[in-house]
């Protein structure tokens, strides 16, 4: 493993103009060789789906995740693989990848691994990547169809409770689920109708989410997740806004549906509208497409108040808001509701969101920062989500402190 230690020189334009110190950790262990008869694709390791700090270790320790693992278009085999292996779908080139969660102490020039907790069933089976959605196009390497079961898990993002279990955040259901400390699935909590789907999984299901979610983008569910501080509540998001009534429809919307969800009581209590950025505004990336933006992180810092990382790949944005103004129950969440929401030009419940960073005004941050690990409001840990690899990317962490 070899671990290089880069001091970036730059000043973030936050709201109070703070200038802030960056450092940045690269990884460099090389995770595992998928080889075919005649060419190699070499990957990294990827855990930066998400990050969390927890309340109670010290500022330098912090978990991440991992997504569903290494996967390809069946259009890139060809280029990536050397042989066209399918038309149409998703190849997953480890087809028995087992979602991770990290345990990560850093220290002055480098970093440890102290824990690596891979996601079960309650039997203590592992959990693989591939999802109910996918289940007619899902490959291995060779070009075989991969037998779909009810525990395909996409994980986005983690948070950890005084108990050692964890929450987390699950894109393809979408689902939110609990996890106990050594990763064994405890619950699982999907959009009314879901639980039809996942027959025979041998853990509790709860269908308490709304039923609109599940009309969720394909690959744009529950990206985000977060953590009240009594831990009586989850906060998490949408990555981008639903399909409703139509794709056309989540292409040029921007408003975003972010929930609270009481754990005691297992319900949505709260349901709340966040608009997004123009695609333009992200500088670095110069989309002119809307649904090029997307959420990938959340984080309490105060009392139903949130950072938000809004972003495209190359420009990341940290917005400040206040969970106010439920729609949860109108007719808002009626599928049947016309124009929806999402087709609306008017709406008076939107979240007022305050600037707090824009990394635009950094040189050297890596593409994709999906994680942030909060400590307090001046100290920061960052890092994206590489893909493991599979374009020549590299995880990194990114420390950012005020002086």
């Amino acid at each position: 493993m070899k671990i290089k230690l880069i001091l970036l020189a730059g000043v973030l334009l936050t709201c109070s103009a703070l200038a802030w110190d960056v450092k940045t950790v690269q990884i460099d262990e090389e995770f595992v060789n998928v080889k075919l008869k005649d060419k190699t694709l070499k990957l990294n390791i990827g855990i930066g789906s998400g990050a969390f700090h927890y309340k109670n270790d010290p500022a330098n320790i912090f978990y991440t995740i991992t997504d569903r693992g290494p996967n390809i278009k069946c259009k890139d085999s060809k280029e990536l693989l050397g042989k066209k292996l399918c038309k149409k779908g998703k190849i997953f080139l480890l087809d028995n990848f087992a979602p991770t969660i990290y345990k990560i102490k850093l220290t002055k020039n480098h970093y440890k691994v102290l824990e690596k907790i891979q996601i079960k069933d309650a039997n203590g089976n592992l959990v693989h990547g591939v999802s109910q959605k996918e289940a007619k196009n899902a490959y291995d390497i060779k070009g075989n169809l991969i037998v779909f079961n009810s525990y395909g898990l996409d994980p986005e993002a983690l948070v950890k409770l005084s108990d050692g279990s964890f929450w987390i955040a699950e894109e393809f259901g979408a689902s939110i689920l609990h996890l106990s400390s050594d990763g064994k699935i405890l619950k699982r909590v999907v959009p009314s109708g879901f639980e039809k789907k996942l027959k025979g999984a041998n853990y509790t299901i709860s269908s308490s989410l709304p039923a609109i979610i599940a009309k969720r983008p394909k690959n744009r569910g529950i990206e985000s997740i977060a953590i009240s501080k009594d831990e009586n509540y989850i906060y998490f998001s949408m990555q981008s806004p639903l399909a409703n009534p139509d794709k056309k429809t989540y292409k040029k919307s921007a408003i975003v549906r972010m929930f609270k969800y009481d754990i005691k009581a297992d319900l949505v209590i709260g349901e709340y509208l966040y608009k997004m950025d123009k695609a333009k505004s992200f500088q670095l990336d110069n989309k002119k497409k809307q649904n090029a933006v997307k959420i990938s992180e959340m984080v309490l810092v105060g009392e139903d108040e949130l950072i938000i990382v809004e972003r495209v790949t190359k420009t990341t944005k940290f917005y400040k808001v206040k969970f106010e103004n439920s729609i949860l129950g109108s007719k808002w969440d009626d599928i049947k509701t016309t124009p929806s929401l999402e087709q609306s030009k008017i709406l008076d419940n939107i979240m007022k969101k305050e600037l707090v960073l824009d990394t635009n005004n950094l040189k050297n941050i890596p593409k994709k920062i999906e994680g942030i690990a909060y400590i307090n409001a001046n100290n920061w840990i960052l890092i994206n989500d590489n893909d493991f690899g599979i374009d020549k990317d590299n995880t990194y962490i990114i420390r950012l402190k005020n002086n």
